[in-house]
């Protein structure tokens, strides 16, 4: 592996202030917007090697290094720096936190500016169309007209192609990992199950909790649900099976007899300590609005994109599987797209594209170079 970025610094940049606003997909407007972003390696001078990493549900902007003082890197440290997949000693590498996020994009825990107190509910519905429309912002404030590349794993691939269809002339390539079109029926109720756990919190008070107690329970569970579809059955087996939690036998009780229990209850209490539960909605609503196709069939939306395409699923992802990976390599194909298809072999289920680095880090670089030379 490559070495480590050392003393990364979050950055931010504001846009759209009254009068100029950010108009959403809804029609309501939102301003100023700010974005919270991170870059690694150095933009050449022509301005052709810029990657934009974009990031799941639950992801941020620092996605590799360490902060000062920090124990812990970036969510895709394994993937990004000096001869890693992402190598920052050729690319420029560059991760926002989505609007609509809490980890210092605007969002629903910020301060609107109309009443001095945090949004709550009062924040409008975003859709992954505006996330990437907020991003455009950022890469035109950074001077860069073409994109090298996009990428992002989960909603991050959603992102990703969202790009290729909104802004075609500014995206050299796109890879898609783990993402699908359109949320299924049974992904939306995924997420809603997870929506009505917050919500029934009686310390969420409708969303007007900030200053006050918050809705930790709701959140913990939400995330518990999403932690059972980021893994595989096999991977849950043979990291837990049915293994006693620090006991030699069944209590008879409701604590947490068996290891996966205290698991789900460990990443359900760190997660309320570093993500808002109302941007745990408003995200999540975002993933279900999302729908690539929605203004014509899936052919003719993709047919109007530029970039060459990268597509990698997992065989055991069973919250995205690879069909809908499949279905997107299809329409790329029927509309003449450059696009590379790879299914790759893993336990890990739905978090391979967090975890499965081996796999990635054999297939991404050589096909960055291929992308890379070609625009030169």
């Amino acid at each position: 592996m490559g070495k480590e970025l050392l003393n990364v610094k979050t950055q931010y940049y504001t846009f759209a202030a009254p009068p100029s606003e950010m108009i959403l997909k809804s029609g309501e407007k939102i301003g100023p917007v700010t974005l919270a972003y991170e870059t690694y390696g150095t933009l050449n001078k022509d301005k052709s090697n810029a990657i934009l990493v974009l990031h799941a549900l639950s992801g941020d902007a620092h996605a590799a290094g360490f902060h000062d003082g920090d124990k812990k890197s970036g969510w895709w440290d394994n993937m990004i720096g000096p001869n890693k997949a992402f190598d920052t000693n050729k690319y420029f590498v560059i991760c926002s936190n989505v609007i609509g996020g809490c980890k210092g994009s605007t969002g629903p825990s910020s301060v609107n500016p109309k009443t001095g107190t945090p949004y709550g509910l009062q924040f409008p519905i975003v859709t992954v169309e505006d996330m990437v429309k907020a991003q455009k912002h950022l890469i035109d404030h950074l001077g860069i007209t073409k994109l090298l590349n996009v990428v992002g794993g989960s909603m991050g691939g959603m992102q990703a192609l969202q790009w290729t269809v909104s802004f075609p002339e500014a995206v050299s390539s796109a890879i898609v990992i783990a993402a699908s079109v359109r949320h299924t029926a049974q992904q939306i109720a995924f997420n809603e199950v997870a929506r009505q756990a917050i919500m029934a919190d009686p310390d969420w008070q409708g969303g007007d909790y900030y200053g006050k107690t918050v809705p930790s329970r709701g959140l913990s569970v939400a995330r518990m649900i999403g932690h059972i579809t980021y893994m595989s059955k096999d991977s849950m087996e043979e990291k837990f099976g049915r293994k006693l939690k620090g006991k030699k036998s069944l209590t008879y009780d409701f604590s947490s007899d068996f290891e996966v229990e205290g698991y789900l209850r460990h990443q359900g209490d760190s997660f309320v300590q570093r993500f808002d539960a109302n941007s745990w909605l408003y995200i999540s609503k975002a993933l279900d609005y999302f729908n690539l196709a929605e203004r014509g069939n899936l052919v003719s939306v993709l047919s109007k994109t530029k970039a060459s395409f990268l597509i990698i699923s997992f065989t055991s992802d069973w919250l995205y599987p690879s069909e809908q990976s499949k279905e997107i390599v299809k329409a790329l194909k029927i509309s003449g797209k450059d696009v590379t298809d790879i299914e790759i072999n893993s336990n890990y289920g739905h978090d391979a594209f967090l975890v499965e680095i081996e796999g990635q880090s054999k297939i991404i670089p050589p096909y960055l170079e291929r992308i890379f030379k070609r625009t030169k």
